[in-house]
């Protein structure tokens, strides 16, 4: 038996096409959740340091994905949306400082550079609809009073994917803030840290990473660690946090001072397992396996003669491929769809397929025959 068959055993009667909005578990995410809970009924919190054990595996496992040069220099937030809250409210913004961003944004990475409006602060979105080349695009909108460019590496409605490299040697140039909402790319696709050259990246656990929702990514470039300013506060980000009778206090110098209180332990221990299968079959294999099941999706929809809304080249997606069936409402699509148990979504104008570097071809195969059955009448 492969490992990606060991390691998901879906319902037969299933597609599981939707990773890019929650993605299955593992066996041994489940498993490590299972034994996590076990040692609660029986000992209780006994093994407690084996837990931060897990932990400190989870920080290093998400530094590694990322390209950071240490564990230290990763966070563990709630969600990607508290984890740009964190970022949005601890940057000093001045009147008349903009974020350029893109209007097709998911609303976590829209909503929080809008609230600063009341600030003064002005965010600026392009329009990717008729953009040949969107980072020219961004670039365009920028002026000396951008301070931050924020924007998803893969947009989560038809799957662009956007060149980080080039958006972060332009941030450098221009002396802007770079920040990433990796949600979409990350167990999916390799990232290099030192290539993006980002300032902040953000990213739940539980799309392409194949974990549980309740844990999130937070890096923050280690020289702007100290420049963001705390709202909360509370035990667990106190540099001596073990040490509870200790009158004087201060942030720790490390990445946990993001983190005001008790880890999600029960999630930790589920995205530490989950990541540990990726890390064994290795980013670029996929990648690779990732790839190969896109391009299989797009050459289908091709040859049904159904619309493609998501990017045709290879540099420009990842894992979504959203599509239209000419004469079909997609809401009436999606519906027959999701009775037929094929799982996916209704996003930007089509429904979104989003399989993930293990789904078997023929339930790719099998979805799209749906597709046609219901558009078919």
């Amino acid at each position: 038996m492969s490992l990606a068959a060991d390691e998901f055993d879906l319902d037969p009667t299933l597609c599981h096409l939707n990773h890019a909005a929650v993605g299955p578990w593992p066996r041994r995410a489940t498993e490590a959740v299972a034994r996590f809970a076990e040692e609660n009924r029986r000992l209780g919190s006994l093994h407690y340091p084996q837990w931060l054990a897990t932990e400190h595996r989870l920080r290093e496992r998400l530094a590694h994905l990322v390209g950071a040069e240490s564990a230290a220099d990763i966070a563990l937030a709630k969600n990607t949306s508290e984890a740009l809250s964190i970022i949005a409210y601890g940057l000093t913004w001045q009147p008349g400082d903009e974020i350029v961003g893109v209007a097709q944004e998911f609303p976590s990475n829209r909503v929080v550079w809008e609230s600063l409006a009341p600030g003064g602060v002005i965010w600026k979105a392009l329009d990717l609809d008729g953009s040949t080349d969107p980072e020219a695009d961004l670039f365009a909108l920028c002026t000396p009073r951008t301070r931050m460019i924020a924007v998803s590496w893969v947009q989560y409605a038809r799957g662009l994917r956007l060149d980080l490299e080039r958006i972060g040697a332009f941030c450098r140039s221009k002396g802007i803030l770079f920040c990433i909402d990796a949600i979409q790319g990350l167990g999916a696709l390799p990232f290099d840290l030192s290539r993006t050259e980002a300032d902040f990246v953000v990213a739940d656990g539980h799309k392409w990473m194949l974990g549980p929702e309740g844990v999130a990514l937070l890096y923050v470039r280690p020289l702007l660690r100290h420049t963001l300013t705390l709202h909360q506060f509370g035990w667990h980000m106190l540099e001596h946090s073990g040490d509870f009778d200790r009158q004087d206090w201060q942030p720790a110098e490390d990445a946990r001072r993001f983190e005001c209180g008790s880890p999600n332990l029960l999630g930790i221990h589920a995205l530490e397992a989950s990541l540990s299968l990726i890390e064994e079959v290795g980013i670029e294999q996929v990648r690779s396996q990732l790839q190969e099941r896109t391009a299989h999706l797009i050459e289908a929809i091709d040859r049904h003669g159904l619309e493609l809304l998501s990017p045709r080249a290879t540099e420009r997606r990842a894992g979504i491929v959203t599509f239209r069936v000419p004469g079909t409402p997609s809401a009436e699509l999606y519906a027959g769809l999701m009775q037929r148990r094929v799982l996916c979504a209704q996003r930007g104008g089509g429904i979104r397929f989003s399989p993930h570097f293990y789904t078997p071809f023929e339930v790719i195969d099998r979805g799209l025959g749906e597709v046609l059955a219901i558009a078919a009448g």
